[in-house]
């Protein structure tokens, strides 16, 4: 079984790997677009489809990390429902931490010229500074950890 699976995943793998490589060669060699959407600055044609690529990719990433999460509480729960309770305990810190990212986060609108677009408003602007402020306090828990276990490791 555990053979198939990884045959399954390693061939799903190389089609996502290769549809990523025609599109990014394509946004990277297949040419400027003549009529850019700010004068003076170089629009690559296919920027619409690596966008949306990156977009299905991070649709299927999330529907299959939240697949897996309630599969693991479900499976954890059925074992041992206290121990599945506890596992909680991160989903619940982060949260916390959106909330806190997202109150931390700015409503003054940007300065882009030449967009008119709906997105440049305090809604989506404190969205995005949430999940930058996220992703940096993430990757700075992270550093730490990878410090702390590093250097109490020297000391057993």
């Amino acid at each position: 079984m555990k053979m198939k699976i990884q045959k399954v995943s390693g061939s799903v793998l190389y089609v996502i790997l290769a549809i990523t490589i025609i599109v990014a060669g394509l946004f990277f060699f297949g040419g400027e677009d003549p009529n850019p959407l700010v004068p003076d600055m170089s629009q690559p044609v296919y920027t619409d489809s690596l966008i949306y690529l990156m977009y299905v990719l991070l649709g299927i990433t999330i529907v299959i990390t939240l697949a897996a999460a309630v599969y693991q509480f479900v499976m954890n729960f059925i074992d041992s429902p206290k121990a599945a309770i506890k596992s909680l305990a991160s989903i619940i810190v982060l949260v916390g931490l959106l909330i806190v990212t997202w109150a931390a986060g700015s409503e003054q609108a940007l300065v882009m010229p030449g967009y008119d677009g709906a997105e440049n408003v305090p809604f989506w602007l404190k969205l995005t500074d949430m999940f930058l402020y996220t992703i940096y306090i993430m990757m700075a828990v992270l550093i730490l950890l990878i410090l702390g276990f590093g250097i109490s490791k020297k000391f057993k």
